[in-house]
């Protein structure tokens, strides 16, 4: 059973939805799979969860 996690800034459901639907169109297109078998986890990071460069997202000003 295909696995994909994503680990990105917070985005609005339906983009996700769709996203979801896309990635699991291609599993089952390139590897055969069932629809039922691609699971897509979604892990969101918001500003005070993240750090480029020693410095926090949240404090970053060229966002």
């Amino acid at each position: 059973m295909p696995i994909v996690t994503i680990q990105q800034f917070p985005r609005p459901l339906e983009q996700k939805r769709e996203l979801a639907r896309r990635i699991t169109e291609a599993f089952v297109e390139v590897y055969g799979t069932k629809e039922e078998a691609v699971q897509v986890f979604f892990s969101e990071i918001d500003g005070e969860g993240w750090a480029k460069g020693g410095v926090m997202g949240c404090d970053k000003t060229d966002k």
